[in-house]
């Protein structure tokens, strides 16, 4: 298993409306091209304006071939399209996770 942790970085106060948008349009999508989302959050402390959020994959060709088919639903393309023009992002980062031997979650 593999877990792809994503954070991304709001403009100051735009936080709220992202998650809105995300949930509404981006959410629904996801559950169902990817699967397994272990988390989905918002900063509390420590760098603000960041949502971040875990995904649970087999393996690498699990999470390509889930986020292809994804990339290939014309509503997938719309939600981008209009976050973009709404300008709410600053960055957006992914990182590649492995669980240890002793990880509760596998």
């Amino acid at each position: 298993m593999i877990v792809d942790l994503r954070i991304y970085t709001t403009r100051p106060n735009k936080t709220a409306e992202f998650v809105a948008l995300y949930e509404a349009e981006a959410w629904p999508l996801q559950q169902k091209h990817l699967g397994r989302c272990l988390g989905w959050f918002v900063t509390a402390e420590g760098p603000l304006n960041q949502v971040v959020h875990l995904w649970a994959y087999e393996s690498q060709a699990d999470r390509e071939a889930r986020r292809a088919a994804m990339a290939a639903d014309p509503a997938w393309g719309a939600y981008l399209r209009k976050a973009g023009e709404l300008g709410l992002l600053v960055a957006q980062e992914n990182r590649l996770l492995r669980p240890t031997d002793f990880s509760p979650i596998k």
